[in-house]
């Protein structure tokens, strides 16, 4: 499609449902304040919050006219079992020829609950594996030449800078998944002290959130208990112990992409994993706008957004309620609004346009993976995903980052989009974040559909940059992402725009999009 026929598109969208700017912000903001309330309790995945929550999103679903599209009405509901560690009957210790070393739980040593059920008990050694990539396909693999078999691996965070953010993001994802059926036992990760996010206490404090596997065991990613673990930074040099190397040699190297050297560790970790579970069910919620060109309105693109948070968790200057109000409670309001832009529009969507408010996402992309994998539409069907997680309206929107651009024939539709609207795209400026990986995009990507994850831009180094980090480091997943911090509604009114018009290009082309040639992830196409 021509970027005049974008600028046509553009122009349709600004009829009736482009209202005043000042109107439709309060509208995506009233949204926000209402999903972010302390009434709906932070949202945890399978809570009353949560179902509280989803009722509102119906109802918004029924107002602006999309049909039900789940498998209950607009409900696909999803079988979980919750696990939470208990850390006060926890232990954990390191093992080694200078003697024991205690690791006190959570404070040194996070236990995850992710992924199935946790083992017991584990006695193992320690092997490093540097940054832990396996990326054969490009010439990387850390894990080569090392023994794993009845291991523990260690890894640290970071990569080299030649391999692309997107595939070390994708080999992160898959890693304990691989190692498992290698043999080994349990993965620990470290993250160097210069690429924290968020502060080690504020980690410490989410240990006793509870976190969720799938019920089916089929859906699990490792088939027998597997150790998934988070230290200190400022405890992991324990772990080299007269290894003769220093964790801040490693540290340093990891922080200028330099290459990292895998060896076998002195020591072992001995641990006992406490933890209790109960089975739990949350439902993806899915409408549609029917396309209104038959030859095409049976195919679908999918506008994404989770819906829960982290519920009620440890107090944090006495508040417990984790709302989530950017994170995500802006990226429904988002979709929201983007479907009544799209319902306004003088041109209509050809393609019909599949709303996915999903569950779990904070659990690790669940919801969505299990949509992807068992969508209620046939999966061959679905021809994009365009996500909206987090988009933070704290700063001036002047540029877009859409994640992801560089991989398929999507990119190229939001540069088109980019140049019509004065929105030009800015590259990732952190790619050893995993967001690639970190958002419910991620789940559409692994079965085949390509896919977009939209950002406020901005590069390193810049005053942005500097008020992202903060905001990640003060307010990202604690009781202050609330309803009292200092938002820009009328710049999230923009990206909303900018989405729309992306969504209205990409459901109107006459073809599907596509993997560039090039792209790592078109083996994923089924």
């Amino acid at each position: 499609m021509r970027t005049g026929m974008t600028t046509l598109l553009l122009l349709s969208l600004s009829g009736a449902a482009m209202a005043a700017t000042d109107d439709r912000a309060a509208a995506w903001w009233s949204h926000v304040r209402t999903l972010a309330s302390d009434a709906y309790e932070g949202r945890g995945t399978g809570k009353p919050g949560y179902d509280r929550a989803a009722d509102y999103v119906i109802g918004q679903f029924q107002a602006l006219g999309l049909k039900p599209a789940g498998v209950d009405g607009y409900k696909q509901p999803i079988a979980f079992v919750e696990q939470v560690i208990l850390a006060q009957d926890s232990s954990a210790r390191l093992v080694g020829p200078q003697g024991e070393t205690p690791l006190a739980t959570p404070a040194d040593i996070i236990f995850s609950g992710g992924g199935g059920p946790a083992p017991e008990t584990v006695n193992a050694p320690l092997v490093f594996a540097g940054y832990g990539l396996h990326l054969p396909e490009v010439g990387h693999d850390d894990f080569a030449g090392l023994d794993l078999k009845g291991k523990i691996v260690v890894v640290v965070s970071g990569g080299p800078a030649t391999i692309s953010g997107a595939l070390k993001s994708h080999a992160r994802s898959e890693r304990a998944q691989w190692l498992a059926k290698q043999g080994a036992l349990g993965l620990i990760q470290l993250v160097t002290p210069k690429q924290v996010e968020i502060p080690w206490d504020r980690r410490a404090a989410l240990a006793s959130q509870p976190a969720l596997f799938f019920r089916d065991a089929a859906l699990r990613d490792t088939a027998r208990p597997f150790l998934s673990a988070q230290i200190d930074p400022a405890k992991s040099a324990l772990l080299f112990a007269g290894s003769g190397h220093d964790f801040a040699d490693l540290a340093a190297a990891a922080d200028q992409s330099a290459p990292v050297p895998g060896f076998p560790l002195v020591q072992r970790l001995d641990a006992k994993v406490a933890a209790r579970r109960s089975d739990l069910s949350s439902p993806n919620l899915i409408a549609v706008m029917p396309g209104t060109d038959p030859a095409l309105k049976d195919q679908y693109v999918v506008l994404s957004a989770h819906l829960d948070g982290y519920g009620i968790g440890n107090p944090i200057k006495g508040d417990a309620i984790y709302n989530g109000a950017l994170d995500n409670a802006s990226g429904v309001a988002s979709l929201l609004e983007i479907a009544r832009t799209l319902r306004g529009g003088k041109v209509k969507p050809r393609r019909s346009i599949l709303f996915a408010i999903v569950t779990a996402e904070e659990k690790g992309l669940l919801g969505s993976r299990y949509f992807a994998q068992r969508p209620t539409v046939p999966h061959k069907t679905i021809v994009a995903d365009l996500n909206f997680d987090m988009a933070l309206p704290i700063f001036p929107l002047t540029s877009v980052t859409p994640i992801g651009y560089d991989q398929s024939s999507l990119g190229r539709d939001a540069a088109a989009v980019s140049a019509a609207m004065n929105l030009p795209i800015t590259p990732d400026p952190f790619p050893d974040r995993n967001v690639f990986i970190r958002s419910d995009q991620y789940s559409f990507i692994r079965t085949g559909i390509p896919a977009l994850f939209f950002k406020y831009g901005f590069k390193a180094g810049t005053p942005e940059a500097e008020i992202e980090k903060a905001w990640r480091a003060n307010i990202y997943h604690s009781p202050r992402d609330d309803t009292n911090q200092p938002v820009m509604p009328a710049e999230s009114v923009k990206l909303n725009d900018y989405v729309a018009a992306v969504t209205l290009r990409v459901a109107n082309a006459p073809g599907r999009p596509e993997w560039n040639r090039d792209s790592f992830f078109r083996r994923f196409v089924q």
